[in-house]
């Protein structure tokens, strides 16, 4: 196999006319650069350059291979400048996906400062449920899954590595005009007769949520309807359907004809990570958005905090 440094030394020979000029051009000894054109000749199996009084001249096979070095050295250099820009967040992809309330709330203002940070990076975002985003990530169809995990869930064994958010509060809905949406404090106990909208699938981390917290306070909710689509389950609720148990990130638009309410005493909520793969290479890109979300995640944390408060 040919070596790329010593086809770099008969380009530059090609160039300057000479093995002199050569070793000047490249910061060489004469009798290196001599030497690096013999074993190119015994690597290429054939005489590179003949030797003149005034210098040397390619053969036919020196000026092919120089034709060949020219376009190879030059691939060479554009590969190591996409890695430097890479490197440096000049370059590069970075292939994210979410799950809907997540990528309605904290994913525009994270992408929004990631490519302040890294306009050069390309970026892109499509929607997926937790489970399917997953799937994504171990398929290779991504680089970060922003996922969902109840508090009880075991992340360890699937394969990924998890960057903590935020944690994410649970909340009733009631319609406005229930008889308990004007009570000074709610249990989930107090709400065990009512039917309950849930998830569509009981594999659902919200829906584990639900489950596991409706089995603490004593009973096992009666479910009166399926939907995924929390807009829609403020709906059902204002119909009189059922109550919800619903996630604050989901909250960020709330009807008129339904009534958000903490439990008290009770702290019901989902995780929402950042994942990557396991042992999997993370690029400086990865690391920069890791950490954007994060501290995004954590602003809206707070402001959401400061709003409960002062409501």
């Amino acid at each position: 196999m040919l070596d790329v440094r010593r086809l770099r030394v008969l380009k530059e020979v090609a160039a300057q006319g000479s093995f002199s000029a050569a070793a000047e051009s490249l910061a060489y000894t004469q009798s290196a650069v001599s030497q690096q054109i013999a074993a190119l000749e015994r690597e290429a199996g054939t005489r590179l350059l003949e030797r003149h009084p005034r210098g040397v001249r390619l053969t036919d096979a020196g000026r092919a291979l120089v034709a060949h070095a020219e376009v190879i050295l030059s691939r060479l250099a554009d590969a190591e400048a996409e890695l430097d820009a890479i490197a440096g967040l000049r370059g590069g992809r970075l292939r994210l996906v979410s799950f809907p309330t997540a990528g309605a709330t904290i994913l525009p203002a994270a992408i929004a400062r990631f490519r302040q940070e890294a306009p050069g990076v390309d970026l892109s975002l499509e929607p997926r449920e937790p489970e399917e985003g997953l799937a994504c990530l171990h398929a290779g169809d991504c680089d970060i899954a922003v996922t969902i995990r109840a508090p009880h869930m075991d992340a360890a064994a699937d394969g990924t590595v998890r960057r903590h958010l935020l944690d994410d509060p649970m909340c009733v809905c009631l319609p406005a005009g229930h008889d308990l949406a004007a009570a000074p404090s709610l249990r989930l106990a107090d709400l065990s007769d009512e039917p309950w909208l849930v998830g569509s699938t009981r594999r659902c981390p919200d829906t584990e949520v639900l489950l596991r917290a409706c089995q603490t306070a004593g009973f096992d909710p009666r479910i009166g309807f399926y939907s995924d689509d929390y807009l829609a389950m403020q709906g059902f609720v204002a119909a009189g359907v059922g109550v919800a148990l619903i996630p604050d990130l989901a909250l960020v638009t709330v009807r008129d004809d339904v009534v958000i309410r903490e439990l008290s005493g009770e702290d019901h909520h989902r995780v929402i990570e950042a994942a990557t793969l396991d042992g999997a290479y993370c690029s400086p890109a990865a690391q920069l958005m890791l950490d954007v979300l994060a501290d995004v995640s954590a602003g809206f944390a707070q402001d959401r905090r400061a709003l409960a408060l002062a409501s």
